[in-house]
């Protein structure tokens, strides 16, 4: 069966390419809002299903499918905070100062869709970040070395983002980049590929 990855994203590409399996990429064309009353862990689950679907349309074999998002702890008595792409200098600035000294939650929805079966297997990995509590002239340099505007968050924890780190808490550090491996490889046997004897 063919595998593909509904994704654009180079860095899901790159970490695809670690299971030495060839695959194909189509990126979906969906409608990535939050829906009213929808949680973070809500969201990605089905954001993750509905790009799986809309690649269906077209492709058909093993639809692997992932959406991300982070969010801060909102504090007593208020929601969990979802810290979007920055897309500018000064709205990552602002996310940088709020993460700093705090923790960040990625959430990430994976599915894994049998076009000939039908059979759709998704799962919400956790993975936490803890922030050191950072200087503004640490931020600032940050940002201009890395322009990390079109990350959630504000950085790349694969490149010099690392640096704004205390710690990292979570079962796959593949699911920080929006990838979760482990969870993938289980999916994949549960379809039949084992990719160690693929």
């Amino acid at each position: 069966m063919s595998l593909i990855l509904a994704s654009s994203s180079p860095f899901r590409k790159e970490l695809l390419t670690k299971l030495g399996l060839e695959f194909s990429t189509h990126a979906p064309d969906i409608n990535e809002s939050q829906q009213p009353g929808e949680t973070p862990e809500q969201l990605v689950h089905r954001l993750s299903q509905e790009k799986a679907r809309e690649v269906a349309k077209t492709k058909s074999g093993l639809i692997i499918a992932s959406d991300q998002v982070a969010t801060l702890a909102g504090g007593m008595n208020s929601k969990d905070k979802i810290l979007t792409k920055p897309l500018t200098h000064e709205n990552g600035f602002k996310q940088l100062q709020q993460s700093s000294g705090n923790t960040v939650t990625f959430l990430t929805g994976l599915t894994l869709l049998n076009t000939n079966t039908g059979n759709i297997q998704t799962i919400v990995e956790t993975f936490k970040v803890v922030f050191k509590t950072l200087t503004d002239t640490q931020i600032n340099h940050y940002l201009k070395k890395e322009q990390p505007y079109n990350c959630a968050g504000s950085f790349k924890s694969e490149a010099l983002g690392i640096g704004l780190f205390e710690r990292l808490e979570g079962d796959d550090p593949n699911a920080l980049i929006g990838l979760p491996l482990i969870q993938l490889i289980k999916m994949l046997e549960n379809e039949g590929v084992d990719i160690l004897t693929s």
